[in-house]
């Protein structure tokens, strides 16, 4: 059985065109039946599922960052469909009940043809602080995992960037929702405060943080015009300072609130590959970030073949960019949230797939009580060949119901309750 498996594995895997490149949740190109069918094999995923996950809502538009306001709301950015500039952010009561807070962000398909735009949020007060991926600034390059500029004007001019936005408490309660045209989208790259009306009296306004650099030179071999593109993908605030994930890069950003000034805090260095399928070396791909006890919580997702054991969870030192890794032995981490008992802390990780190679396994939601310590299982797993989890990208923690709410790439938030 396991030698049918890895046949399956290595016919579905040499189809495998181009994969997103290290800046983006990774999508093989490959035959999805086999690739399963492969994984689960592999992974002996007959155990029956940990499933306590309830569907609040779905048909999201590719949410990739939560988080949860004063009001209880739950405020998602989604990263948009095939059209250009439909990044979203939506505000979802725990009802289920969505409602538009602020349409036509900066979106475009990436290198690989997927929709990239709005992604991690965070909210301190009355303002929003978006990450802005890396959207339509790069094409696929010759060869696989390459990328070169796009030879078209991008469909923004602020990708890959870090917007706020600021809103009353009014405007949660009861907006309809606000847009972004094009020409606000030029007047934030001009360094203009955006001021927004919807007609029914409502206000918000929307400002440029930072603004990174699309791509650097990376030039390979005959290819010399190949470049590296950023991708911004998770943030958070502490003090008059963002720290920024960039997947594309595979480092985190400092980012000085006031004057916009970027620069780089950490980069993480890539791992030798030791499976049978992929390159010589995986790459970090950063992802979820948090603050917590004084350090920084970073989440490296890692590249292809995206194997078990290859992730972790990075604790870095926020002053002087150390790092080290503090929770390993995963895969595909790509959200991690401290859980507060007085002076006891847990941890803990989502991941967006669980077992096997690629993605052909449910997410899982892991409960470390110390970082070294074998985790308990709180979501995962399959049942009746449906995963628990499909793909989640993100989780808030609603600390008043002890219920966690998380994100999946297929539209659906979904809510999990936490024990004590």
């Amino acid at each position: 059985m396991k030698e049918l498996a890895r046949r399956l594995l290595a016919s579905a895997t040499q189809e495998s065109v181009r994969v997103i490149s290290a800046g983006d949740l990774a999508v093989p190109r490959t035959p999805w039946k086999a690739l399963l069918a492969a994984t689960m094999m592999l992974a002996g995923m007959d155990a029956r599922a940990q499933c306590p996950a309830t569907e609040l809502i779905s048909g999201l538009q590719i949410p990739l960052g939560i988080t949860q306001s004063n009001q209880d709301n739950l405020i998602i950015a989604e990263t948009g469909t095939p059209e250009p500039n439909t990044g979203r952010i939506s505000i979802v009561d725990l009802d289920g009940n969505r409602r538009t807070l602020l349409d036509g962000l900066p979106s475009g398909l990436n290198d690989i043809r997927e929709p990239s735009g709005p992604a991690g949020v965070f909210l301190r007060g009355r303002t929003l602080y978006v990450a802005i991926g890396v959207g339509d600034v790069v094409i696929a390059g010759p060869v696989p995992t390459t990328q070169l500029p796009n030879p078209d004007p991008p469909s923004s001019p602020i990708l890959s960037s870090v917007l706020a936005v600021h809103f009353s408490a009014h405007v949660e309660k009861i907006t309809e929702g606000f847009t972004l045209s094009l020409d606000d989208h030029e007047a934030l790259a001009d360094g203009e405060r955006v001021k927004l009306s919807n007609g029914a009296g409502d206000k918000a306004t929307v400002e440029l943080i930072a603004d990174f650099v699309n791509f650097i030179p990376n030039p390979l071999a005959p290819f010399e015009g190949a470049v590296r593109a950023s991708n911004p993908f998770d943030l958070v605030a502490v003090g008059n300072e963002l720290f920024v994930t960039d997947g594309g890069r595979n480092l985190v950003w400092r980012v000085d609130i006031d004057s916009g000034e970027v620069s780089q805090l950490a980069q993480f260095p890539p791992i030798p590959n030791t499976f049978p399928v992929g390159g010589p070396v995986i790459e970090a791909v950063p992802t979820g970030i948090r603050y917590s006890d004084g350090q920084l919580l970073v989440t490296l997702f890692r590249g292809v073949p995206f194997g078990p054991g290859t992730s972790d969870v990075e604790r870095i030192d926020p002053v002087s960019g150390s790092h080290s890794s503090f929770i390993d032995g995963l895969k595909t981490a790509i959200d991690v949230v401290p859980l507060r008992d007085g002076a006891d802390t847990d941890w803990l990780v989502l991941q967006h797939a669980s077992e096997g190679l690629f993605f052909g396994s449910s997410g899982s939601v892991l409960r470390f009580e110390t970082p070294d310590g074998a985790p308990t299982v709180i979501a995962g797993g399959t049942v009746d060949s449906e995963f628990c989890l499909t793909r989640p990208s993100s989780m808030t923690l609603d600390e008043k119901t002890g219920t966690l709410y998380v994100t999946e790439l297929n539209g659906r938030l979904v809510a999990i309750p936490i024990g004590p």
